[in-house]
Formats: C-alpha cells, sequence, structure tokens
C-alpha cells in the first residue's frame, strides 16, 4: 500500500474495512485465591439472583458413602461466607440451579436442596449398583441431566420423571454435561479426552475437539465458544469450530483444574482445585 492510498483512506475513514489480523488469544490473569479451608473442592456454580459460588466440597473420597460432604457458599471476590451452608451429602460433585432448587450430585442419587434455607427435599435414585453420578446441567425449561461417569449412562429428570434417558459406550465415561440450548447438549466425555456435542433430539454425538485429557467442566463464555478443563490441571478454550486453545497448565505443580464456573458479569473463571483445598480465579482477558 502506497502513502498516498494510505493518508486517502485515513482521510475518507475507510480504515475500519481493512484486515486487522487475527483476534487477540484468551488469556487468563490470576485475580484472587480462598484460604484452604475449603475440602476437596469438585465443582463450583454461580448463582446469578444471589450473587454467591456454591462450593460441592467432596471432603474424604470421592465414591464413599460417608455423610461429610458439604455445600459451601462463597462470595464474588473469593471470602468464604457460610463454609458448612448444608451439609451430611455424600461426596457431592456437580451442581445445577434451578427455580430456588440446588440439584447436586451425591455418589448414588440426585439431591434437590431447597436455596432458601439449605435443606433437602427431594432425593432421586440411580439404577442398579456401582452408580456414580457426577456432572449436572439444567436447560432452560427446567430439564436436569446428570452423567454417571464409571457406567455410559445420562439421566434425565423432567416433570418430575427420573430416568436413565441415553447409555451406551459410545458416551466414553460422559463427566461434564452442559445444556446448550433446546436441541444441544455439550458433553466431557473422559475416556477419550474430548468436547462431544450432542443432538438432544436423535441423540447423536459429534466430536468438538479431543486430545484433552480428564475432561471434567464445561462452561460456555458466552460467545458460541466454550472453557473445558481437564482435571489433572489443565484448561482450554474452544472455539464453536473446534479450534483448541491451552490457557493453563499446573500439572507439575499438581494443582488440579475440576468443575469450573464461568462468571461473564465479571469475565471470572472460577476453578476448584479439589485436592489443593481451594478455589482459584483468573480474570479472562
Amino acid at each position: 500500500m502506497t502513502v498516498a492510498l494510505l493518508t486517502g483512506l485515513l482521510a475518507c475513514g475507510l480504515m475500519a474495512f481493512l484486515p486487522t489480523g487475527k483476534p487477540k488469544p484468551v488469556k487468563l490473569v490470576k485475580a484472587w485465591e480462598t484460604d484452604t479451608t475449603l475440602r476437596v473442592p469438585e465443582s463450583v456454580l454461580y448463582d446469578e439472583k444471589g450473587k454467591v459460588l456454591y462450593v460441592a466440597n467432596i471432603n474424604g473420597k470421592a465414591d464413599e458413602l460417608d455423610g461429610n460432604g458439604f455445600i459451601s457458599k462463597v462470595s464474588l471476590d473469593g471470602k468464604i461466607e457460610n463454609l458448612r451452608w448444608t451439609s451430611g451429602l455424600n461426596a457431592p460433585k456437580g451442581m445445577g440451579i434451578h427455580d430456588g432448587k440446588l440439584y447436586v450430585t451425591d455418589v448414588y442419587r440426585l439431591v434437590v436442596i431447597n436455596l432458601a434455607n439449605g435443606q433437602a427435599e427431594k432425593t432421586f435414585d440411580a439404577v442398579g449398583k456401582g452408580a456414580f453420578l457426577n456432572d449436572v446441567t439444567v436447560a432452560k425449561d427446567g430439564t436436569v441431566y446428570v452423567s454417571d461417569n464409571r457406567n455410559d449412562k445420562i439421566y434425565r429428570l423432567k416433570d418430575n420423571m427420573w430416568e436413565v434417558w441415553m447409555e451406551g459406550e459410545q458416551l466414553n465415561r460422559p463427566n461434564g454435561l452442559l445444556a446448550v440450548d433446546k436441541n444441544r447438549m455439550m458433553v466431557g466425555s473422559t475416556k477419550i479426552g474430548a468436547l462431544r456435542s450432542l443432538d438432544l433430539n436423535t441423540k447423536t454425538m459429534m466430536t468438538i475437539a479431543d486430545g484433552m485429557g480428564n475432561t471434567d467442566g464445561i462452561v460456555t463464555d458466552g460467545k458460541g465458544n466454550f472453557f473445558v478443563s481437564d482435571w489433572a490441571g489443565q484448561i482450554f478454550h474452544i472455539t464453536a469450530d473446534g479450534q483448541k486453545l491451552q490457557l493453563l497448565d499446573t500439572r507439575e505443580q499438581k494443582i488440579n483444574s475440576a468443575d469450573m464456573e464461568y462468571v461473564r458479569s465479571k469475565k471470572l473463571l472460577v476453578v476448584p482445585t479439589f485436592l489443593g483445598n481451594k478455589l482459584i480465579a483468573y480474570r479472562v482477558e
């Protein structure tokens, strides 16, 4: 481009139409971390109405029915407001919120907790022995989906009817779930380290990206893309067309990245460190 042409474009205000290169890559900048009074925090969930983070603490082994598990409330600046907001759970993991209720997995059952008082109101038991219920996602219409990571199953709770909605080896050990819209759900298949798109009508699956280790949490960035965590300590940004960017790798430090949450209004990615007994929050830039 000649100097004369460039000057002309500037004068005409046409520079906005020139190519500007590739978009700036996403990066994470540490914002805060909690103290270490949490006990094996496996997942974190933001309650938009209450402006608070709920944290599921396993507090023991991931599959023991020991009654030691509890849910904490943490502020958006990392202060633990109520360490044991509700307790008596069995290795609680994934959580979802709808209509004033908190849905949380409890090894072999789904527990429904009233957000107003922290009391369990209902439970739904998994089918058969050896269940290992893990993540929860709630669609906009209130339908609840739950993964059984060890048994290749996805349960559904709809209109108070609890059932095995999908099962089979094609699920490849499903962990993280994220209901995207009325027709689609994202699934993290831990056996193959992949983020996959599941058609809710046909139950067909398509791999979006793979090579991500022990896939755990899945959250949307609000722009059609996703953050995916690898339990061992990695976090990836996955674009809608499957481009993968590693944002974090704390495997050498042995800091886990479990079932995280993204608070869009704050551009804050909050990561449970599992054996690290704390949350670490990152600004997304």
